[in-house]
């Protein structure tokens, strides 16, 4: 297993995302790690080389770079370079904590669609509060703000093939994000997606599903339009950001009595936090194209870089994308 690592993307690049990378070959003997960057901000934090190696390049693209623009005219950029090598079959899948903007258009325009799908979703993974080790997956988070019905069709199975190969679910459940359970509820377009689902044998469609209800892990797979999964998504993180900080806050200032008592909850605080971290699920992935394309956050640290990793691992393991390449071009074929 290859993989092309941006190591320039991100706001703590190189240095978390190469320390994430050894710590990732350590474990996974079997994947090779091809660093895109400039060679000179890499070396010194590679502690080991053993099956990793550097393609050097000066050109990067900046956070707040014109995704398409971006794309088209940095061609030695090293998120450009990583996305060539995929496409070229010289590695598997693409990583990267940089743009994300740039890095979908990066997976559109050079890896390239699964013939058969329409748009590209984000898909993440996020925690569900009664169980630590267990997630829940939402698709769309972002990448297409507007979506059609045969949009969110296809991000439901999808979805549920990538919790059936790479999550080991046997039969997951899918639920269609909505303001309410009933059938006749919801806008033009989730009704019209609604029977969608209804009538797909690939899926095991529970209905529709409330955001109060998600994180209780009311369904393996969640899908809705990219707009409506981007603020779900970044709902959750200012949520779970401003509970941790209230919990700090009631602790540290309100005299000794209360920081005695955090104290002797600090496990218990410690294991909140974990629950409601998502990042060891791994990254966003860029679902419907060629190959793996898998996004962490820009403020990651080597941590995230290595769970990601270990996701990317599981992935190519599987085999989703080979088994969703046969599916799609296979309706694609028969005119479906």
């Amino acid at each position: 297993m290859k993989i092309a690592v941006d190591a320039m993307g991100g706001d703590n690049a190189p240095k978390a995302i190469v320390e994430g990378v050894v710590l990732a070959a350590n474990e996974f003997k079997d994947m090779e790690f091809i660093l895109y960057g400039k060679e000179e901000a890499i070396k010194p934090y590679l502690s080991n080389e053993t099956n990793i190696r550097i393609v050097h390049t000066d050109e990067k693209i900046e956070s707040e770079d014109d995704p398409i623009r971006s794309i088209r005219r940095k061609k030695n950029a090293s998120m450009v370079l990583a996305a060539q090598a995929v496409k070229n079959k010289e590695a598997d899948a693409l990583f990267s904590a940089g743009n994300t903007g740039a890095l979908l258009t990066a997976g559109l325009l050079i890896i390239g669609r699964i013939k058969g799908i329409d748009r590209p979703g984000l898909l993440v993974t996020l925690p569900v509060i009664t169980d630590s080790e267990k997630g829940f997956n939402l698709m769309d988070v972002g990448a297409n703000a507007d979506s059609k019905p045969e949009n969110i069709h296809q991000y439901a199975v999808l979805g549920s093939e990538y919790a059936k190969l790479v999550q080991g679910i046997k039969k997951p459940t899918v639920g269609l994000l909505n303001n309410g359970t009933e059938e006749n509820k919801g806008n033009d377009l989730t009704k019209r997606a609604y029977q969608l689902l209804k009538n797909e044998p690939m899926i095991h469609f529970i209905g529709n599903v409330e955001a109060r209800d998600i994180l209780s892990g009311v369904a393996d797979v969640v899908v809705t339009d990219g707009f409506t999964g981007n603020a779900v998504l970044k709902t959750i993180e200012g949520t779970a950001m401003s509970m941790m900080k209230l919990l700090k806050s009631a602790v540290y200032d309100n005299g000794t009595k209360a920081k005695l008592g955090g104290l002797l909850l600090k496990d218990s605080l410690s294991e909140m936090k974990d629950v409601l971290d998502y990042s060891k699920h791994g990254g966003s992935v860029l679902f419907g194209i060629k190959a793996p394309v898998v996004k962490t956050h820009g403020s990651t640290g080597k941590e995230a870089v290595y769970f990601t990793i270990k996701q990317i691992h599981e992935m190519l393991a599987s085999k989703v994308i080979d088994d969703l390449v046969t599916h799609f071009e296979a309706k694609q074929d028969e005119g479906i």
